[in-house]
């Protein structure tokens, strides 16, 4: 689905610096938690994205003690919370309008997601065999369902010729976003 591949540098950023990535990873779990309950918070009458996203805000945090398992293993702290800038660039594409922000919203986190399954599947396939392995892996499965999710829901409330239309606008703009990011051992 994305329009912009990663590239092997990208990766070999990463792995020349694996601590600093769980860390961001951590945080980047840590957000993708928060997000979904402000969702529930923001469409109490939207039943069924209330319960995916409870479901998801649970995952993400087991997700978040995972990392930070391995971070306290590693004798790593964790750091104050920083804006990223991929998703503060990304956020700028919302739309005002009930049905327009729910959309953007769904959609955002939707794309977000699949480049973390990208991302993070670049790892797995990079790092040796092991349990980091293993568990990169684990994500990067978890990352495909979660992007496929956030498609299934906006199919639910938005009629799907208004979903392939935004949704081609915002894969051009996310193309556009991370095509002109600094390589740096961080998710985005």
């Amino acid at each position: 689905m994305l329009r912009f591949q990663t590239s092997a540098d990208w990766t070999q950023c990463v792995l020349d610096d694996f601590d600093t990535f769980l860390l961001d990873h951590a945080a980047c779990e840590k957000k993708a938690s928060s997000m979904a309950l402000a969702m529930v918070s923001h469409y109490p009458d939207k039943p069924d994205l209330v319960r995916a996203m409870i479901e998801l805000a649970i995952e993400e945090l087991s997700h978040y003690r995972d990392v930070f398992k391995i971070l306290d293993r590693r004798g790593l702290a964790l750091p104050a919370d920083v804006k990223d800038p991929y998703v503060a660039a990304f956020r700028h594409s919302l739309r005002q309008g009930t049905e327009e922000y729910l959309l953007d919203r769904l959609l955002i986190a939707s794309i977000i997601e699949a480049r973390g399954h990208e991302r993070f599947g670049l790892i797995a396939d990079a790092l040796e065999a092991g349990p980091l392995k293993q568990f990169y892996i684990a994500i990067t499965r978890s990352e495909c369902r979660h992007y496929e999710l956030f498609l299934d829901i906006a199919k639910l409330y938005i009629p799907e010729a208004t979903i392939t239309a935004r949704l081609n606008q915002l894969l051009d703009r996310e193309a556009e976003i991370v095509s002109k990011l600094p390589l740096r051992a961080a998710l985005h």
